[in-house]
């Protein structure tokens, strides 16, 4: 775990409550674009801003500039979130990785030159230094994560069901905001300990929705 990435991470978080407050009726009027100040609707555009990793809502006018942008200050995430039901990963290389829970979102930093691990926690998302060995490994094994967009998509690895024999891992490559989504939704509903039963009802609503959603990339595995 490192601990210094978390005043990072506390940048993007002021999108993180954009989403929050994305399901109460009475604050949707007052969401802006923050380039522009354009009015939004409910579902609109979001930018990364590549340095500081924060998140942006914009309106399309000014998410448009930054299509297919590759050296900017800004790129557009992706709306399109694929499902991976072929992706291969053994326990044993996802134990290589070094995640101390069972979920995890991967990216590449065109800043950074690498992949960075993340995982979702109640104080928020929490880097986790990330063996390239093991990483490579499984991505000789995925060919669709040589698609992965830097910065604006993630590899979105869901375990929880598969560590206790209740369902299957789930594999996305899904854009990056979906991403902070989930660890805005699990920081916003975590109580006590164990987290309650609100927060899992909520992680299990986020991947049932992603899933309804994403569209199915079959027979990559082995490339």
């Amino acid at each position: 775990m490192n601990e210094e990435t978390l005043p990072a991470f506390e940048q993007a978080f002021g999108a993180l409550r954009q989403f929050t407050r994305a399901r109460r009726p009475t604050s949707r009027a007052t969401e802006h674009c923050e380039l522009c100040s354009a009015g939004l609707a409910q579902e609109h555009p979001h930018l990364v801003e590549i340095t500081s990793r924060q998140i942006l809502c914009a309106c399309d006018a000014c998410a448009m500039l930054f299509d297919g942008m590759e050296r900017s200050k800004y790129k557009r995430v992706s709306r399109q979130a694929q499902y991976l039901p072929d992706f291969e990963m053994t326990d044993g290389q996802w134990e290589n990785l070094l995640i101390p829970i069972n979920m995890a979102f991967f990216y590449r930093s065109s800043i950074e030159g690498t992949v960075i691990a993340l995982y979702p926690s109640p104080a928020g998302a929490v880097e986790s230094l990330l063996p390239l060995e093991a990483w490579n490994e499984i991505a000789e094994s995925n060919r669709a994560l040589s698609r992965l967009l830097p910065d604006v998509e993630a590899l979105l690895v869901n375990r929880v069901g598969h560590a206790h024999g209740i369902a299957r891992a789930e594999y996305y490559i899904a854009p990056i905001d979906e991403c902070y989504k989930l660890v805005g939704l699990i920081r916003s509903n975590w109580r006590g300990l164990s987290g309650g039963s609100e927060v899992w009802t909520e992680i299990g609503r986020f991947f049932s929705d992603l899933r309804l959603k994403a569209y199915v990339v079959s027979g990559e595995a082995n490339a």
